[in-house]
């Protein structure tokens, strides 16, 4: 199975990569862009074949390491490999 776990900022805390980029876009001529957030994805290559497992593991990565529960929330996404 494979796991997505994308990691955003938190709503309320501020993002100051995804205002350089917000500056940069507009400064290159894409005025239309508004609020630019910044995150990551990781892609986990899981051996199990359930995907309650593979989400289960996969949260629980993210609560002890790939997020930090303080400034940043995390969805995670089972797919069939």
């Amino acid at each position: 199975m494979k796991a997505v776990v994308t990691v955003m900022p938190r709503d309320d805390v501020l993002d100051p990569q995804g205002k350089a980029v917000a500056q940069a876009l507009h400064s290159l001529g894409f005025a239309d862009v508004g609020d630019v957030r910044v995150g990551k994805t990781i892609v986990l290559e899981l051996a199990t074949t359930s995907a309650a497992e593979a989400r289960s593991e996969a949260e629980a990565m993210a609560r002890k390491l790939l997020a930090n529960p303080v400034i940043e929330q995390f969805e995670v996404e089972i797919k069939d490999a």
